[in-house]
């Protein structure tokens, strides 16, 4: 687990570093504004991240947000947080994808310029530069393609 989510503070500790009364955190834990871990003894324990949070928390009600209202926001934020990860991890998948495409079409190429009259991949070598220039991302064109161009 990384130093931000290990929970090392205590209570009194956690109030401190975000500059409210132990009781204030307390009273975030019964409205769900944080979960803090507890030990085997039920000792809460805090990590840095809750830090963090409990100071979103302090400066969304120094904005004048009521506790129910800061609950929705974080919330909101949890879910952005998901979706963008979750949308990276498409856009990966999606790159990969068309690293794939792009692969096999080269290899497609190459067994076509190997099975085609003389005259075909030059007409293949134009329709993956078409396809190039609608993707705009760039198609190499293998060994084959460039010794008989």
């Amino acid at each position: 687990m990384s130093a931000d989510g290990k929970a090392v503070y205590v209570i009194s500790v956690a109030a401190e570093l975000a500059g409210v009364h132990p009781q204030t955190l307390r009273v975030y834990e019964r409205k769900g504004l944080l979960n803090p871990e507890r030990t085997s003894g039920n000792t809460r324990r805090y990590s840095a991240r809750d830090i963090e949070r409990l100071r979103r928390i302090q400066d969304l009600t120094n904005e004048g947000v009521n506790l129910a209202g800061v609950r929705r926001i974080l919330e909101l934020e949890d879910r952005m947080d998901r979706m963008r990860r979750e949308l990276d991890r498409m856009a990966n998948r999606l790159q990969r994808a068309e690293a794939d495409l792009a692969e096999r079409m080269r290899d497609m190429a190459r067994e076509a310029g190997a099975i085609l009259p003389a005259s075909s991949p030059v007409h293949l070598e134009a329709l993956l530069r078409e396809l190039e220039r609608r993707s705009r991302k760039p198609i190499p064109l293998g060994p084959v393609s460039r010794s008989r161009s």
